[in-house]
């Protein structure tokens, strides 16, 4: 759009606002509406305006043809973004407040946010990468949340990029289901990107680069009052999680002593190693024992094909070992695993996982997936290798470089690269069903997807064996 075309356009904005606020009564320095006239007129405001207008009329658009799932959620998102707007009238008319006030002035927003999670929640809908990717990408929202450089969240436009990359893992499947299927699927994905990526970015970059501003006259953020219970009213149950809480889960380090940690404690108790134990007599013996014969009965066998075998799975762990090794084991069904305290003196082991997304946000040392299925890894980048062994239909995204990917012994792999890791080497083992997809030469360009061959042809000649990738004509 021209530069003149935008400007004709922003002043019809402003006079159709100036006609609803002479159509309401507007009084001055009052409330009217969403806010009064100086602040609905702001540049910031009518500049998220046009945001909506531009970037969220396409995935609204978009999500009109599909209907279905697909509709609900870009409601709900279109329901995020406007109570993103009514906050940053607010913030225009309202003093900064303290953590509690800040959770409960941002509450209207992260009730739509958790609104969405919830439609990810349940039985897998057939549009389950579309609500996660629009689910997901809500999260950049909270770049409102941002107080200072001691709130602990990175700075308003980073962190509207880096809430993008796990949407983003759901979005590139869409790409790549609905290629050759149906283009309404691949123009809702790239307009629900590009809301973000340049949308709200460009938008907090031009505004907000620093955080919301505040008013140092307006109103009192209020905190919300709390209830002493009743001695006889029962518990409350817990709140659901928030977004916007300050507050963190308890670190692992502080749990309770369990497994084979609390026997070598009651061990090194100073106790009689055999103190608990039984004494065996001889009528306990197996040689001594009547009831104990050399022939196994037919229903003795029965019971024992029957018996369920005993799982020997070990607790879901997420824990940094020794400052040097993340260790990610047993998640199962966890689609929201980050580690983003990370550098690239560190490596991160993933171990026995299945229908889990783990995002790793910084780039570390090397990563190691091991024994896992239906799992989704996204990483920023490694310094030496990537390495995925002993997996059934993971999927692995690289955002950055990754100077050697090795895949071995594993049945399904979808690898995502970027511009970036394409100059790193490949090497498969014992491997099946692989496919690399790379990003097109534009922005708007699909996906190209390649299949690494798992085949070969080996010709003796010249005294040597030459060995070729088989190719099938007509698959």
């Amino acid at each position: 759009m021209p530069m003149e075309e935008k400007l004709v356009h922003r002043l019809e904005s402003a006079v159709t606002r100036l006609e609803a606020l002479s159509a309401t009564g507007f009084r001055s320095g009052g409330p009217v509406g969403t806010g009064d006239g100086t602040t609905v007129l702001d540049p910031s405001i009518i500049a998220f305006d046009d945001l909506m207008s531009q970037f969220l009329g396409k995935v609204s658009s978009a999500a009109e043809k599909i209907g279905g799932h697909v509709l609900d959620i870009t409601k709900i998102v279109e329901a995020a973004f406007s109570a993103q707007r009514e906050l940053l009238i607010k913030i225009k008319e309202t003093k900064k407040p303290d953590n509690s006030g800040l959770a409960e002035f941002l509450k209207p927003l992260n009730d739509v946010i958790v609104k969405a999670t919830k439609m990810t929640e349940g039985r897998r809908s057939d549009f389950f990468n579309h609500l996660k990717s629009a689910a997901d990408s809500l999260s950049a929202l909270a770049w409102i949340a941002y107080t200072g450089k001691d709130c602990g969240m990175t700075m308003p436009i980073a962190y509207v990029e880096e809430s993008w990359q796990m949407a983003e893992f759901y979005s590139n499947k869409i790409l790549v289901e609905f290629k050759n299927k149906d283009p309404n699927h691949v123009e809702w994905a790239k307009a629900l990107k590009e809301l973000y990526l340049p949308g709200l970015r460009d938008y907090v970059k031009s505004h907000y680069p620093l955080g919301p501003v505040w008013s140092a006259t307006g109103e009192t953020a209020v905190s919300a009052p709390s209830k002493a219970p009743s001695p006889s009213a029962p518990a409350p149950p817990p709140p659901p999680s928030s977004l916007f809480s300050s507050e963190s889960p308890q670190a692992s380090s502080s749990r309770p002593t369990k497994g084979m940690s609390a026997v070598f404690d009651e061990i090194n108790s100073g106790k009689p190693v055999t103190s608990g134990l039984r004494k065996v007599t001889d009528d306990m013996k197996t040689k001594n024992r009547a009831d104990r014969t050399g022939v196994v009965n037919a229903g003795e066998k029965e019971a024992r094909v029957s018996s369920p075998s005993v799982s020997k799975t070990g607790p879901p762990k997420l824990e940094l070992q020794m400052g040097r090794k993340w260790v990610v084991e047993n998640q199962v069904g966890e689609k929201n695993l980050v580690i983003d305290d990370c550098d690239t003196k560190q490596s991160v082991y993933v171990y026995g996982c299945k229908s889990s997304v783990l995002q790793i946000k910084g780039k570390v040392n090397n990563i190691t997936i091991d024994k896992c299925t239906k799992m989704g890894v996204v990483f920023a980048g490694v310094v030496a290798a990537c390495e995925i062994v002993n997996c059934n239909g993971v999927e692995v995204q690289c955002q950055g470089s990754a100077p050697t990917i090795s895949i071995d012994n594993t049945n399904g792999c979808q690898l995502y690269l970027n511009k970036d890791s394409l100059e790193g080497s490949i090497t498969t083992a014992k491997s099946s069903e692989i496919n690399v997809l790379v990003p097109g030469d534009g922005p708007d360009d699909d996906w190209g997807e390649h299949a690494l061959p798992q085949q070969y042809a080996h010709e003796y000649k010249d005294g040597r064996f030459v060995t070729t990738p088989v190719s099938h004509s007509g698959a």
